[in-house]
């Protein structure tokens, strides 16, 4: 193992000068060998390492570009828009020709940013209308933690973002009362149904009404089926191989393979039981469906929820009756799944219940049949207008009074969280980037999101502040958080590419 000399230093720089300005004199490298003790190999080296520390103490480092409105306006929008980490906005920058940016750079712009956008979040401009809020959880990289969010159902407006923290009654409760203290008020909440979640609505608002996502419900329903349709696949598949182990059988020969079958008529009859079960759950499946939507219209009318719920009932017993008469596989899947919505489906039909005062109200004036008039038309509206202004415009006018109010109770029921999920995935990208969004990042991304206009869809032209009632928002979230608005035209003055290389080098 080598060893460190025993030279200060200073002895060591004080020989370096020595070499460095009697260099090209004979015998000076073998003289100073002697009279020090260190071998002539250390002070060539020594020498070395002087004239480069010389060379690189006078060479002028490239000048580092000037952070400007522009530059901090090109970092940001790359972060938010491009999903790209700090050291793709710094190959971003060098193509663009803002030249060789640092990391650092980067770094200390986003840094600022975020500092603001906290800021902007401590005192959002909330609409003193209760609004409905849909809460979910977004898991990362850690197990036990995620990040929770708040979402305005009607504007895609995101009121509180916060993680990673541990996802339990207390962290919902806290962040809950968080946009309470910023003036938030909301009329309901609907989440996936998770427990945490709904102990801390409990806790915040133990009078409100909170319901459960009807998309959810659906979804597990469909996985279920999925299931069971891939068992009849199965089933089906193995039904050349049981007529093969057959005819060995009746040639005499003994079936292969660990656990043979070999009777056909028991393999067609598992297929067959299979079979009728997918096909039973799959009919149930189109009556939760048609049963869960806004307006359900039959021959006597547009159901009330009392009605609706009792065809429930009557769903969830031959649901449990084809549980009974289900093959092992099934039998374990169909049980958990009636279990579940049994459970879950008072809380995701609780909108139904909401609208039965508008239903009887339009009932009053126009009739059962005006009001299943109403809702065909409205089941159909993707024809014959999207919005009830253009429903309430092909009707009589003396229906406006009694179908208007009607019409746009069915149009704001909420019966799904996907405003929040729309936002956890624009958060997903960022999180595969970065592994883990800090509360700074979070917020930033946040004012971004509110700040943007929609430039398709229904809310095309306004931005989430805009639709929730905010109209004197900034289309520009840059402008939001204190930076002067993009300049028409701004030119980049590119810097010269040997300067660039350097700069990223360095």
């Amino acid at each position: 193992m080598a060893r460190a000399h025993s030279s200060t230093p200073a002895q060591r720089a004080q020989w370096v000068s020595e070499l460095i300005a009697q260099a090209g004199t004979y015998g000076v490298v073998t003289r100073l060998s002697r009279a020090t003790g260190v071998s002539r190999q250390s002070l060539y080296s020594w020498t070395l390492i002087g004239l480069l520390a010389l060379v690189q103490a006078f060479t002028l480092a490239p000048a580092s570009p000037v952070v400007g409105a522009d530059l901090r306006r090109a970092i940001l929008t790359l972060f938010v828009a491009g999903h790209a980490s700090y050291r793709g906005i710094q190959q971003c920058l060098l193509g663009l020709g803002y030249g060789g940016v640092s990391v650092g750079t980067i770094a200390g712009v986003m840094a600022e940013a975020q500092e603001r956008a906290l800021v902007w979040f401590a005192s959002p401009p909330a609409s003193a209308t209760p609004r409905v809020l849909a809460l979910d959880e977004l898991y990362g990289k850690q197990r036990r933690a995620a990040y929770l969010s708040i979402v305005d159902t009607a504007s895609y407006a995101v009121w509180a973002a916060a993680g990673p923290v541990a996802v339990d009654s207390e962290s919902w409760t806290l962040l809950l009362w968080e946009v309470q203290e910023h003036g938030l008020r909301w009329e309901q909440t609907i989440s996936d149904g998770g427990r945490a979640m709904a102990e801390a609505c409990a806790t915040v608002d133990p009078a409100g009404a909170h319901r459960r996502d009807v998309w959810h419900l659906l979804h597990q329903w469909g996985q279920v089926q999925g299931r069971l349709d891939r068992r009849v696949e199965q089933l089906r598949a193995q039904t050349p191989t049981v007529a093969r182990q057959a005819a060995r059988v009746a040639a005499g020969q003994r079936p292969r393979g660990r656990q043979p079958l070999s009777d056909e008529a028991v393999q067609a009859a598992r297929g067959a039981a299979a079979e009728r079960v997918a096909d039973g759950l799959r009919y149930l499946g189109d009556e939760l469906r048609r049963l869960s939507e806004v307006v359900v219209v039959e021959a006597r009318g547009v159901l009330s929820s009392a009605q609706r719920q009792q065809e429930m009932d009557a769903l969830l017993a031959l649901l449990a009756e084809l549980a009974t008469t289900a093959e092992p596989v099934a039998q374990r899947e169909l049980p958990r799944l009636h279990t579940h919505l049994r459970h879950a489906l008072p809380r995701a039909l609780g909108f139904a219940v909401a609208l039965d005062g508008p239903q009887e109200q339009a009932a009053s004036a126009l009739g059962a049949a005006g009001v299943a008039l109403l809702g065909w038309a409205w089941q159909r509206r993707a024809l014959l207008g999207p919005t009830p202004t253009d429903l309430l415009a092909q009707l009589p006018p003396a229906w406006s009074a009694a179908a208007g109010p009607l019409l746009t109770a069915w149009e704001q029921t909420v019966r799904a969280s996907s405003a929040v999920e729309n936002w956890h995935s624009l958060l997903r990208p960022h999180l595969a980037v970065h592994r883990t969004l800090s509360p700074g990042l979070l917020a930033l991304l946040a004012v971004w999101h509110n700040h943007r206009v929609f430039a398709r869809g229904v809310h095309a032209g306004h931005s989430p502040l805009q639709l929730s009632g905010v109209p004197d928002a900034p289309t520009d979230w840059l402008v939001a958080l204190g930076y002067p608005p993009a300049r028409p035209g701004a030119d980049v003055t590119p810097m010269p590419l040997a300067a660039a290389q350097l700069a990223q080098a360095a």
